[in-house]
């Protein structure tokens, strides 16, 4: 990509008379996007440890002040620029590169125009092993306010998933936490991030590691390792967790409620489903699509199927519509009990009614 922008006589000099002690003494000129290339190179190629010489200092220096140079004029050719460089420099194993130059785009409150080369470095580090470096540059990224991917936070918890020691982590994440206080997004997707992984104990570390420095998880936080739990089906342990949640003053929220419920038929608890779901009544929460099926496969499944109908009948009269699957349920259901009649019916009425029904977006967990 051709970079448009203009380069003083001064500065053109500086390029094509610019040397090394210890080595070649032209460098590329014409296009920055050139030079960029080259110094990023010969940086990456001579600072292999941490110790970083006066030559390479201002090697560094010098690509530094052309980005910020070119931020006027041309910010993004010379920030994708910056990101195939460090690619490159991810690809051939210099992390510890790769990260110093990230740190000093971060003192110098330079900025980049998306989280690119904080994600390309924090995977390599993720496949590395090395949280030290994991963590440095996470920090960094987080410093820049440059938004991670969920990508790289799922790298972030693949890292820590390979290690027993827990003590590294919780004394990242106290760090993380006085950093972004008031704010729990980024510790909360961290904890997604080590659900997402299955790591649902140290999900759990985290979780507690919160309210040991006296920070009060929000709704979001709670909401994740319910999810969490439920989907490991540890069932003491997220009725635990509810009850916490309500004595700590969070109120729960429709997916709080849906992620109980939900969770509760699957081990083909419908008493426990109606107590949760009756409570949520009471409480103004309106069930919607995702709690009338899981009332309706719990009914079904223990063959009260015309329990089953009557809130298939209330959730049309509430205009909420009915998925395949809630059909397909009611149908399956109705057969296993001999009520074959019914079952030819629901299906009719299922065909009828096919271009209207709930498909899988409406499937989708809600927001609190």
């Amino acid at each position: 990509m051709l970079l448009h922008c203009k380069w003083s006589l001064l500065s053109a000099r500086n390029v094509l008379h610019y040397s090394y002690t210890n080595s070649i003494t032209s460098i590329p000129v014409g296009n920055p996007q050139n030079w960029l290339l080259y110094a990023i190179r010969r940086f990456g190629h001579q600072s292999s440890t941490n110790n970083i010489s006066p030559d390479e200092e201002k090697v560094k220096d010098e690509v530094l002040n052309q980005i910020t140079a070119t931020r006027e004029n041309a910010s993004r050719c010379s920030h994708e620029t910056f990101d195939v460089c460090i690619d490159k420099m991810c690809r051939s194993g210099n992390l510890t590169a790769a990260a110093q130059l990230l740190k000093s785009l971060c003192d110098r409150k330079i900025s980049l125009s998306s989280s690119k080369a904080y994600d390309m470095v924090l995977l390599a580090a993720s496949e590395r092993g090395d949280t030290t470096l994991l963590c440095q540059v996470f920090k960094d990224s987080l410093v820049s306010r440059k938004p991670l991917s969920s990508t790289s936070y799922m790298n972030f918890a693949k890292a820590f998933a390979r290690t027993d020691d827990s003590s590294k982590l919780l004394e990242y994440v106290k760090e993380i936490i006085e950093m972004t206080f008031p704010n729990f997004l980024v510790i909360n997707r961290i904890i997604f991030a080590f659900s997402e992984c299955r790591e649902i104990d140290k999900a759990l570390q985290i979780f507690n590691q919160m309210k040991l420095l006296s920070y009060r998880p929000d709704l979001y936080t709670y909401n994740i390792i319910l999810d969490a739990l439920g989907r490991a089906g540890r069932m003491d342990e997220i009725l635990h967790m509810f009850v916490s949640m309500k004595e700590d003053g969070i109120a729960p929220d429709i997916v709080s409620y849906n992620t109980l419920i939900n969770s509760l038929r699957k081990v083909g608890r419908l008493d426990m489903c109606l107590i949760y779901f009756r409570e949520m009544v009471a409480m103004r929460i309106e069930p919607d699509l995702l709690t009338y099926t899981a009332l309706i496969e719990s009914f079904g499944r223990s063959g009260n199927v015309e329990e089953a109908l009557t809130l298939l009948r209330e959730m049309k009269l509430k205009h909420i519509r009915p998925s395949s699957y809630i059909y397909k349920s009611l149908i399956s259901n109705s057969m296993k009990i001999g009520k074959v009649e019914l079952a030819m019916n629901l299906l009719k009425e299922m065909k009828l009614s096919y271009s209207k029904l709930a498909g899988p977006k409406d499937f989708k967990r809600k927001r609190s």
